[in-house]
């Protein structure tokens, strides 16, 4: 780290430059240089900073003005944001537009400022994304202060490899959670691979974990990469992690202490970075005082803990979130746009949606299937309620699609008991679990 790290700071304030520019300079490899518009910033980028500190008062052009050219000409120059703003929103939106970090200016400021720019010192330089798919404002809805707070934990998850343990109903949205972090952080280049530990049977759940050698058991016919290391560099999100076998819970324990897996029937042992985000619909801490789930464990698990807010506490999220599934399943089903009646929202705000958000969903889509105009009427909205089989077959969907439903149906019905809704189905458990694998069923209880 000997060689000089260009570092830019752009502010009007010429007290509060120069107070920035000492503080970094008690780095002697920092090559500091200060300078007060955004026009001289935009002027001297042919010098290829390593990082821009930004004041987000800029008047002659605005900060979020200057952030969009640094990206365009020199993406790989990290931008720092500092504001007297502590609007989320804005730190969201500038978090998904390239910036590495959005620092408030407060006590803090400095030190914050200074821990900043030493990861990004000590992360290697990659080539920035062109087109990164993952939009937080379209996968996490919301303009409650209880769905902002997520956003600020969200944010600060992204920018540390921090175990993160994501908590919530069922249907809160657990694993988008999930994928807002990885693909926020610096990891989102790398694998991202999900598990949901609920769907696979406790004799697979090591092989599917940490893989296994050829011929190790019956069936064994080659050598198979366990999730672990399809995660390597990358996030692996382990769903309905409670439901963990208490004696693979000791196996796992040491994969997180040792950051290393061994391959079932292997004798030697394999590196893992790969960063751990959890997430269950249960209370952790009662299973742990129940003795279903190892306290060590859970400790280790632990991290940043995020708890999903229920629909049911996010007053007028649901209509917004409302509009937006109305929106999309209109235009993938090549219906006219449709809207809600004043009724049909009031039945929404009013309806506690046990189901939280997937259940919406389900209930508006439905909702505009059996509308018959443009405006969807509090009768069109089914609320806690079974489908009718009419009203199923009214949609046309294909025969998988009739499949999953029916057999999601029972699986509900049933409290997720995959055993004995293959029972009453009369098919196969290994295809609900293969079903359940794939993310096509979701085990909801």
């Amino acid at each position: 780290m000997s060689q000089d790290f260009k570092i830019f700071i752009v502010a009007e304030d010429v007290r509060y430059s120069k107070l920035l520019e000492h503080q970094l300079s008690l780095n002697p490899d920092y090559k500091i240089k200060k300078m007060f518009t955004a026009q001289a910033c935009l002027a001297s980028l042919s010098e290829n900073p390593d990082v821009v500190v930004i004041d987000y008062g800029l008047t002659d052009k605005k900060g979020i003005a200057l952030l969009q050219s640094i990206k365009k000409s020199n993406p790989d120059t990290q931008v720092i944001i500092i504001s007297e703003q502590e609007d989320v929103q804005i730190a969201v939106d500038l978090l998904k537009m390239g910036v590495y970090d959005y620092i408030i200016k407060n006590s803090d400021t400095k030190e914050r400022l200074w821990g900043s720019i030493l990861n990004i010192r000590k992360t290697p330089v990659q080539k920035q994304e062109t087109n990164i798919t993952f939009d937080i404002s379209k996968s996490l809805i919301g303009e409650s202060n209880a769905i902002k707070r997520i956003y600020a934990l969200i944010e600060k998850a992204a920018k540390s490899n921090i175990t993160v343990s994501i908590s919530g109903e069922t249907g809160t949205g657990k694993e988008l959670v999930a994928k807002a972090i990885h693909n926020y952080s610096a990891r989102r280049q790398k694998p991202y691979v999900a598990v949901n530990v609920a769907a696979i049977p406790k004799q697979l759940i090591e092989s599917e974990l940490f893989g296994h050698e050829k011929g190790t058991f019956t069936g064994a016919m080659n050598r198979r990469i366990g999730k672990f290391e399809e995660a390597h560099q990358g996030t692996i999100f382990l769903d309905e992690i409670a439901e963990l076998d208490f004696d693979m819970q000791a196996k796992l324990l040491r994969v997180l202490q040792e950051k290393e897996i061994t391959r079932l029937g292997g004798s030697g042992t394999i590196a893992i970075d790969a960063r751990i985000l959890v997430a269950t619909h249960k209370n952790m801490l009662e299973e742990v005082k129940k003795g279903n789930f190892r306290e060590d464990l859970y400790y280790r698990l632990l991290g940043l803990p995020i708890t999903l807010p229920p629909l049911r506490e996010r007053d007028r999220d649901i209509l917004l979130l409302a509009k937006y599934f109305n929106d999309c399943f209109c235009d993938n089903n090549q219906y006219k746009r449709k809207t809600l009646s004043s009724d049909a929202q009031q039945a929404l705000l009013t309806y506690p949606f046990p189901g939280n958000v997937r259940e919406l969903r389900a209930i508006i889509e439905l909702a505009v299937v059996m509308s018959d105009t443009d405006v969807i009427q509090k009768n069109d909205i089914t609320l806690n309620a079974t489908e009718s089989l009419d009203n199923l077959l009214v949609q046309e969907l294909t025969l998988k699609d009739y499949t999953k439903r029916i057999i999601q149906h029972f699986l509900n019905k049933n409290k997720g008991n995959i055993l004995v809704t293959a029972r009453k189905l009369d098919i196969g458990k290994s295809t609900i679990y293969k079903m359940v694998q794939d993310q096509e069923l979701h085990i909801n209880y």
